[in-house]
């Protein structure tokens, strides 16, 4: 079965993300709703959105619009009609009448509810319509999420269902995962659950809110939001009414019903407005003081409001044995968050699926946890766990194992997917060497380096493990949500503060000779980014041969926001890039004063399309879709590269002072236009003196050293300075940038 025309019911927001992302796969879809104002209008906000719903804005030619009353007939044409309406089951019921009256023969017909079942929705459907009658869950924002549930039940003809899943995973590149007709689906049964159960855990043991969210975070693979930041984020009110979802759908004796029960303040909270960011605040709110936004957090005591206070946990990354037995109160929270998150998921096998790998997996690529509550088994260990835990009656799957302590319970990882995966790879793999940075593995001929620190920032460590990786082909590909973030600003800091400038420099110039080596090893060196790959990261990216890159990154050289220059090539590669073109064949200038606004600016891409006309990326960098798909494309090229030769050297033939003196130019006008101040003005003229070419003419032949030379020269003066200490200071602790 082929899909070459979709049409989406319903343009609020899923409708319309699953519209976008359907574009982004060059698949024709038709958006329809009651009028035809609405659907042009989500169309608008498509083409608007932050960050974007589209890989590259064009892809917007993709969506016709329309009206369920006029354009109704699209439907005969269409291999896969969505249904996106709102939440009511007397609506969904008259949409479905009106589309199988209209569609072709076997078209599947699916809803993107998150929270009725197949049953009610398909309960006015024949036995034959029921075959082609399924739910595509997907999860918001969805180009950026990568789960989708495909919910079948036994009416279900799973030829079909199994040709949707491989259609949206190969060409809508999403984690397709297969489960039953369960409240809740996978994701949300267990996702919503554990927020419940850190909320109340927080309540019960008289944590504060920025307690309970730095546990119930990052130390836990969690995203750092934390359960009362994320509440907040999807709306107190909205949350109020999927536990009500939940608390009619599933039985009395679930022990979800303990923890979905009413909070007399988040009832008060929501009655006074206070429904999260939409609102007026929520958990958290932001308040004005003496003309300064302060953060607030409620006392969930009180449900007074105080300033937020920061709790340091002293976790860079998750090791939940050191975390649930701290001998104190986070380790107890931690123990009983954890433990009952286990017990709860595990006690719903076979139940919603016979494959408990696929909870985890749920829950990475909707929720984005590093592990599922599985993996925290394992990691916790098997004996451990059963020494430490409670009542476990009626759960089957704890009974089983607690009889077997079997510590390898686990098995393969990634079962919904044949894609051969990098976290299918990684068991089979010898791991060679690891530092508190990065992994080596060793698979086959070739060696994978991984990052592992907090968003894969780059250190004295990751620059290591690369340099120490290219005795084999190489593959730099992480499994977290990030490439990498950049060099980390907190190892920087750390010299600057104690005025030892020396570590700064032999960093930089250590980082430098680690690029290079790359970008000339004797072997292939591969970057599979996705996610993050900003700075540094963007300088190992860009200094590698290849580069297999997924549709969601965020990529550029962004040093200028925390004042300074790339240092580690980043400056020199894409300078090199641009005076390739012909337009730099004609205009010597041409090439470095492109590169100075680019730099300049920050300018990011969000995606390889945005990428490749800022020379991040190459014309023949390969783009994909299903970010399970990156290893896979990655060992092709090796494949496909077992003659390879390293890159001949570049040269460089710059301006110099004259070239100079028109960036300089450029600065005064923007200074002067008040865009940038005092020190935005001095970063602008030490950008300007390494794409000038420093000290030289245009007759003068530079090297790669020569610039490398002049990148670090500008980045130790500016690194120097008060100023630049403010920025980076200032955005590590906002995560925003200072403009001074």
């Amino acid at each position: 079965m082929k899909i070459e025309k979709v049409v989406v019911i319903g343009s609020g927001t899923m409708g319309s993300g699953i519209a976008a992302h359907l574009c982004n796969a060059n698949v024709p879809v038709t958006l329809l709703d009651l009028k035809t104002e609405i659907s042009e209008k989500a169309r608008e906000r498509i083409y608007k959105s932050r960050p974007p719903l589209l890989t590259d804005k064009t892809k917007i030619d993709n969506i016709k619009v329309g009206n369920i009353n006029d354009n109704f007939d699209v439907v005969k044409d269409a291999d896969w009609v969505v249904e996106a309406v709102v939440e009511r089951i007397d609506i969904k019921h008259n949409i479905y009448e009106k589309i199988f009256k209209n569609r072709k023969k076997g078209a599947i017909v699916s809803s993107n509810t998150s929270s009725i079942p197949i049953k009610v929705l398909s309960e006015k459907l024949s036995q034959e319509e029921k075959k082609d009658f399924c739910i595509t869950h997907f999860f918001n924002p969805v180009r950026y999420m990568g789960l989708l549930e495909i919910v079948k039940n036994e009416n279900n003809d799973l030829n079909k269902i199994n040709s949707l899943k491989k259609f949206c995973e190969i060409e809508l590149g999403k984690g397709a995962i297969v489960c039953n007709d369960t409240p809740g689906f996978l994701g949300n049964r267990i996702g919503v659950y554990a927020m419940q159960v850190a909320m109340t855990e927080a309540f019960k043991m008289k944590l504060s809110i920025e307690e309970a969210d730095a546990v119930f975070g990052r130390p836990m693979g969690i995203p750092k939001t934390g359960v009362f930041g994320l509440y907040d984020l999807i709306g107190i009110d909205l949350m109020a009414d999927v536990l009500k979802s939940f608390i009619k759908e599933l039985s009395e004796n679930d022990p979800f019903q303990i923890v979905a029960k009413e909070i007399p303040l988040v009832k008060k909270l929501i009655e006074t407005g206070y429904t999260g960011r939409k609102g007026k605040g929520g958990f958290y709110r932001m308040n004005k003081e003496n003309n300064k936004k302060i953060l607030e957090a409620i006392n969930l005591n009180t449900g007074e409001y105080f300033p937020s206070k920061k709790i340091d946990m002293g976790i860079e990354t998750v090791d939940l044995n050191t975390l649930i037995n701290r001998k104190d109160k986070y380790g107890e929270y931690s123990w009983a968050v954890i433990s009952k998150i286990i017990k709860y998921a595990s006690s719903l096998v076979p139940g919603i699926t016979d494959k408990f790998n696929d909870i985890d997996e749920a829950m990475r690529l909707g929720f984005n946890w590093a592990m599922g509550p599985f993996e925290m088994l394992k990691s916790i260990g098997v004996k451990n766990f059963f020494n430490r835990i409670d009542d476990f009656k009626n759960n089957k799957f704890l009974e089983n194992l607690s009889k077997t302590k079997d510590e390898n319970f686990y098995g393969e990882r990634q079962l919904y997917t044949d894609i051969v995966t990098l976290g299918k790879i990684k068991p089979k793999a010898i791991k060679v060497d690891k530092n508190k940075s990065a992994d080596i593995y060793r698979f086959n001929d070739f060696n994978i380096v991984e990052f592992t620190t907090k968003a894969c920032a780059l250190d004295y460590d990751s620059m290591d493990a690369l340099k120490n990786a290219t005795d084999k082909p190489l593959i730099i590909i992480n499994e977290s949500m990030q490439f990498s973030a950049g060099v980390n600003l907190s190892y920087t800091m750390n010299f600057a503060e104690k005025g030892d400038m020396k570590s700064i420099e032999k960093f930089i110039k250590y980082f430098q000779e680690t690029c290079k080596h790359l970008k000339y090893s004797d072997y292939p060196v591969i970057s599979a980014p996705s996610g993050l790959v900003l700075g540094g990261g963007e300088e190992v990216a860009i200094q590698s041969n290849f580069v297999v890159s997924h549709t969601n990154i965020v990529m550029g050289l962004v040093e200028t926001l925390v004042g300074l220059v790339p240092a580690g090539g980043g400056c020199k590669e894409v300078l090199w890039r641009w005076l390739q073109t012909e337009e730099a064949k004609k205009d010597p200038d041409f090439a470095p004063l492109k590169v100075f606004n680019i730099i300049g600016y920050a300018t990011t891409a969000t995606s390889p399309i945005e990428a490749e006309p800022l020379k991040f990326l190459r014309p023949e960098d390969k783009k994909i879709m299903n970010r399970n798909s990156l290893f896979e494309a990655s060992r092709k090229i090796i494949d496909e590269n077992k003659d390879f030769k390293s890159p001949q050297n570049c040269t460089f033939n710059l301006s110099g002072k004259p070239l100079k003196e028109k960036m300089i130019k450029i600065l005064e006008k923007l200074y002067n236009e008040k865009v940038i101040m005092d020190h935005g003005m001095q970063v602008g003229k030490e950008l300007a003196n390494v794409l000038s070419g420093g000290d030289t003419n245009i007759n003068k032949t530079l090297t790669e050293d020569d610039l490398y030379k002049l990148e670090l020269d500008s980045f130790m003066r500016l690194i120097e300075t008060k100023e630049t200490q403010e920025r980076i200071k200032y955005t590590l602790k906002t995560g925003k940038p200072l403009i001074n």
